[in-house]
């Protein structure tokens, strides 16, 4: 599944007053700029190994008793083939009499440009999947423990990619 043709589609679901002040920002071509002015702060996360640990970190300190994750890693193709921003996965072996379970989180690989703010919002994101499969109440009531300001944090990411697929 293709990236949505609109950049605004990322805003569905929000109030209609905030996606009409978004697209003006984006026709006047602002908004990416007031996106960015907002979170000045960039990562040094770009290699595999790298990202493992900082999600480990942030894992540890958050969710210390969840099980251990098996692989974490950027994906190039995921925002194109999947229409998603991270994913995690669970796969069961058997061993003869052990089951071993695989856990992985893929963070789409354009996060590896964006603010670090954004990169901590996908991983508390996929890091409340490995608790709550669905997005309801509890896995939002999760992700803004894990980080308070995971809400606006969300929005501000979504605006953030609707500028950079309008620069496209």
């Amino acid at each position: 599944m293709a990236p949505p043709t609109d950049p605004l589609a990322y805003l569905a679901g929000y109030p209609d007053e905030l996606v009409a002040g978004a697209r003006r920002l984006l026709e006047a071509g602002d908004l990416e700029q007031r996106i960015l002015a907002r979170y000045p702060d960039r990562h040094d996360v770009r290699s595999n190994k790298v990202l493992f640990d900082y999600v480990q970190e942030l894992k540890a300190r958050v969710m210390r008793k969840a099980p251990p994750l098996s692989k974490v890693l950027f994906d190039d193709k995921l925002q194109v083939v999947e229409n998603a921003l991270g994913l995690h996965t669970t796969s069961t072996r058997i061993h003869g009499q052990r089951v071993h379970k695989r856990r992985e989180i893929r963070v789409s690989g354009l996060f590896k440009d964006a603010p670090e703010a954004f990169l901590r919002m996908i991983v508390v994101h996929e890091l409340a999947h490995m608790k709550h499969a669905d997005h309801d109440r509890d896995f939002y009531r999760l992700c803004a423990h894990m980080e308070p300001e995971y809400g606006q944090l969300e929005l501000d990411t979504r605006l953030w990619l609707a500028a950079r697929e309008k620069g496209d």
